[in-house]
């Protein structure tokens, strides 16, 4: 449906995009995530066609789209700070981009509109005297109302509450599954991405770091940025020694790095939800060590606990849940056993080695 070819875009001699390829299919939800100047935003406005791309080209159903006038594209947009017109009313601000459409047609879709996003009792309200949440399911409306072929949404939700931003991921994900919209969402919060796409598209220094399905990014990080970015990561300083055991620190430790050769240096991530705690006293499972609890931090449905191990002369955090009772086990506040499952470590290469070999 659309296909971006290699798009490249600088300021002032400042790359912002170096050469962009991606493909989005028909109906899909594709959320291009990453940190601030990673070029997410100029992508999409390259896309809707606010900006021009230096070079490159954007495909839309086989037909070059790359120098077509923003208004030509029928793709809806929706923007961070809503974008209202503040002297119209909420059916007003709908209606905006159904001109050329007969009244009738016009009202019956502002009506239908406002349905959908559940403010039918907010019609006549000016954008002042609505919610910031109704403001946004208000642009949302209005962008939808011409039924485009393409909807954008550029950080939607970062101006919200956190209560209204759940809210509103629901919400909007219902949405483009209702009517089968193809989507694309620019947004710099992994858990907007997360809960949100089909598809993350995490970028990083103007290029595609990696790209799959939420679960893929967070199971299997491709590099060092990806798995600090997506979730929470211990990354841990190693040694390859063979094909299944890594050094870290003093410790012969378990784990897959077929990639690496011996003695080359690595990166070893193991999620915290992923290392399991046990009592201090023996037990025969592979990759235990003993570890000292050094801080614990309530964080709601479960406590992460931070833990220094000597024989790994590292700091980990682990994640220990919590039941009804809310209460930490006596055992989990002094010298613990602490396991890295083997299956759980992701050799990673180092960004420093990376850049070395750029």
């Amino acid at each position: 449906m659309l296909r971006i070819e290699h798009i490249v875009k600088q300021y002032n001699d400042n790359p912002v995009l170096r050469g962009i390829d991606l493909d989005v299919q028909a109906g899909e939800f594709v959320s291009l995530l990453g940190p601030s100047g990673c070029g997410k935003t100029t992508l999409l406005r390259i896309l809707c066609g606010i900006e021009q791309a230096d070079q490159g080209r954007i495909l839309f159903n086989d037909s070059d789209i790359t120098t077509q006038p923003a208004a030509k594209r029928g793709f809806g947009v929706v923007f961070q700070s809503y974008a209202l017109f503040p002297n119209l009313t909420a059916a007003q601000n709908i209606a905006f981009g159904l001109k050329g459409q007969s009244a009738t047609k016009a009202r019956e879709r502002v009506e239908e509109m406002l349905a959908l996003v559940g403010l039918s009792a907010q019609a006549q309200r000016y954008p002042a005297q609505l919610s910031g949440g109704q403001q946004q399911r208000i642009a949302l409306a209005r962008a939808l109302a011409p039924k485009p072929r393409l909807l954008l949404l550029d950080e939607p939700l970062s101006a919200l509450d956190a209560q209204v931003r759940t809210e509103l991921r629901s919400e909007i994900r219902a949405l483009q599954r209702q009517l089968g919209i193809t989507c694309i969402m620019v947004t710099h919060d992994q858990e907007e991405a997360l809960t949100m796409a089909d598809r993350i598209v995490l970028m990083h220094r103007g290029r595609i770091e990696q790209q799959g399905s939420p679960e893929q990014l967070y199971a299997q990080p491709v590099s060092q940025f990806a798995a600090g970015f997506v979730g929470r990561m211990n990354l841990l300083p190693a040694t390859a020694l063979d094909d299944t055991h890594v050094r870290i620190g003093e410790a012969d430790v378990v784990c897959a790095a077929p990639a690496f050769n011996p003695g080359e240096p690595l990166l070893v991530g193991v999620r915290p939800e992923s290392v399991v705690l046990h009592p201090a006293h023996p037990t025969a499972l592979t990759n235990l060590f003993r570890a000292r609890v050094t801080e614990t931090s309530f964080l709601g449905p479960m406590v992460l606990v931070k833990l220094y191990s000597p024989s790994l002369d590292c700091q980990i955090d682990a994640q220990w849940p919590l039941r009804h009772d809310s209460q930490l086990p006596e055992w989990l506040q002094g010298e613990v056993l602490m396991e890295l499952p083997a299956a759980a470590l992701q050799p990673l290469v180092a960004a420093d080695m990376l850049r070395r070999a750029a």
